[in-house]
């Protein structure tokens, strides 16, 4: 009688059964992971599951970007007048909160997973290599969506209640329905292009500090060119009105006006050239979804 040995021996494998219980329910598959994978990163988005300290600047966030809508509640209330638009809604301080937030909570979303090398654990499931960056960005989308569309609806609230009539109800509805559209436009191209920055760094502080270097920057640069322009005399001019191309906060107020917007932004009104903000806004979109995209192939097989 012979026995086994050498390597023909350790390759005869053992399954030792040591009392698991066994998983006998639906498996979801693909469909279910992108689901579960949406739904907990916009949980933290928000630092919904964590600790106090990581809900900080998505709460502040919040009820700075809806002190507007109360001030101009009490502005009606004493028949102080309606002093917030819904399509710009104080652009200043719109563009400050969106830069710290994306800044804050766009690595929260990615770099984590980077840093920690889990993404060739995520890839061993049915999940194809695009199916990961599409949950990321379809949460933060719906996150800065949140963050943008809230305080509009409720400036829409607090406006309707002191309407008189169903004319004045009818132009307030009027009025929104553009400023949600402006605000889906900034949720789209900001969240995409904060994503897309923070995937290139698996160190928060690193994908933090491009995010926000790369929004002041541009929003800096496009300021300076407009005051640039004004002080050579050209006013209104193709210059002043070509000077917000350079940032995607500029950017999209000059593609709002384009389309009709009528209040007044922080640029002269683009007139005939509104056209080229709007080949920018798709451009910049997709060089971001681009990048977010070809991150996520490479880091797929890493």
């Amino acid at each position: 009688m012979t026995t086994q040995s050498g390597p023909q021996a350790a390759r005869a494998g053992v399954i030792h059964d040591i009392g698991y219980r066994h998983y006998e329910g639906p498996r979801l598959g693909r469909a279910g992971i992108i689901r579960a994978l949406g739904w907990h990163s916009l949980r933290s988005a928000f630092g919904i599951g964590r600790g106090a300290k990581a809900k900080i600047i998505p709460v502040i966030a919040f009820v700075l970007l809806c002190l507007p809508a109360v001030v101009n509640a009490i502005s009606l209330a004493t028949h102080g007048g309606q002093v917030v638009k819904y399509d710009t809604y104080l652009f200043q301080l719109r563009v400050l909160i969106m830069i710290i937030f994306i800044a804050a909570q766009a690595p929260e979303l990615v770099s984590r997973d980077l840093r920690s090398h889990v993404l060739p654990l995520y890839f061993s499931r049915p999940l194809r290599r695009l199916d990961y960056p599409a949950a990321k960005l379809g949460a933060f989308i719906l996150a800065c969506l949140a963050l943008l569309e809230i305080p509009l609806l409720l400036l829409y609230l607090g406006s309707i209640s002191q309407a008189h009539g169903g004319g004045a109800i009818w132009a307030q509805t009027r009025a929104l329905i553009p400023g949600l559209l402006v605000g889906l436009a900034w949720a789209v191209l900001l969240a995409s292009i904060g994503l897309a920055l923070a995937s290139l760094s698996g160190r928060r502080a690193y994908a933090t500090g491009s995010i926000a270097i790369c929004f002041f920057l541009s929003w800096a640069l496009a300021g300076l060119l407009r005051g640039v322009t004004s002080e050579n005399g050209m006013g209104a001019g193709a210059g002043a009105r070509l000077s917000g191309l350079v940032s995607p906060f500029t950017v999209l107020d000059g593609l709002r006006q384009w389309l009709g917007g009528t209040s007044p932004g922080p640029l002269p009104r683009p007139g005939d050239l509104g056209v080229l903000y709007g080949v920018m806004f798709l451009l910049m979109l997709a060089a971001a979804v681009g990048g977010l995209a070809a991150r996520y192939r490479k880091a797929g097989i890493s």
